[in-house]
């Protein structure tokens, strides 16, 4: 299924990178990544949004991987001091707070059934199809809840911001 979208990503990707072996690895990584996602239970609806999505992210962690490479080794080029972690600041550690109870008050919020689905596959991490198991539902329905409780967080986490 996935194995129609290689050309387009990477002729894509060669045009944006300006270098077609570095864009068969980031298309490479985004494979592995979105084959890793249905291995793991997970359906995948949109498969061309999903592996740009992922090659896009492998792109990104390419770069921070060599920023903190550069870091570590004391690059002599490199005359930026790192900058300390903020969410030791009180302001940071303060809004942290609030959004973490917003989130808690938002998944308290959800029906029970609903509630049950959200944290056995968010929190605990289980598959849907194991979570379909223990509650005798169908992974549609366990699908439904998850995306249910994402709205849900992102409703609780914008009204915050506002």
């Amino acid at each position: 299924m996935l194995e129609r979208y290689y050309r387009e990503l990477l002729a894509y990707f060669s045009g944006a990178l300006n270098d077609r072996e570095h864009a068969a690895d980031v298309v490479q990584e985004a494979y592995a990544r979105v084959l890793a996602l249905q291995e793991s239970g997970h359906a995948v609806r949109e498969p061309r949004a999903l592996l740009f999505r992922a090659a896009r992210s492998a792109i990104i962690d390419g770069h921070r991987r060599a920023q903190v490479r550069s870091a570590a080794q004391g690059d002599a080029g490199a005359t930026e001091e790192v900058a300390a972690p903020t969410a030791d600041e009180p302001e940071v550690q303060l809004a942290n707070k609030r959004a973490a109870n917003r989130l808690l008050a938002a998944i308290e919020a959800l029906p029970p059934r609903c509630r049950e689905a959200f944290v056995l596959f968010k929190l605990e991490g289980l598959p849907q199809a194991e979570i379909a198991r223990r509650m005798g539902i169908s992974r549609n329905a366990v699908e439904k809840h998850v995306i249910a409780g994402m709205v849900a967080c992102r409703r609780a986490l914008r009204d915050g911001e506002t």
